[in-house]
């Protein structure tokens, strides 16, 4: 087992695979954290509009 591991460890193809997997790992984490702050901020953009919206505007007169 430990002859399979530094065998692994001298190859470059491994050493590739490992930095890439590594990379991969860094960008779905931006992106799982980038996507999950532009959604709370976009919610709480959109329930500010909306009590805006129903609170300062009245709807016309029925019957007009």
């Amino acid at each position: 087992m430990v002859e399979m591991i530094k065998a692994f460890s001298r190859e470059e193809d491994g050493v590739a695979l490992t930095e890439y997997l590594m990379l991969l790992g860094l960008l779905i984490g931006g992106v799982i954290l980038a996507v999950t702050t532009a959604g709370s901020n976009l919610a709480a953009a959109w329930t500010s509009w909306g009590t805006w919206w129903t609170t300062t505007l009245t709807p016309p007169p029925a019957g007009g």
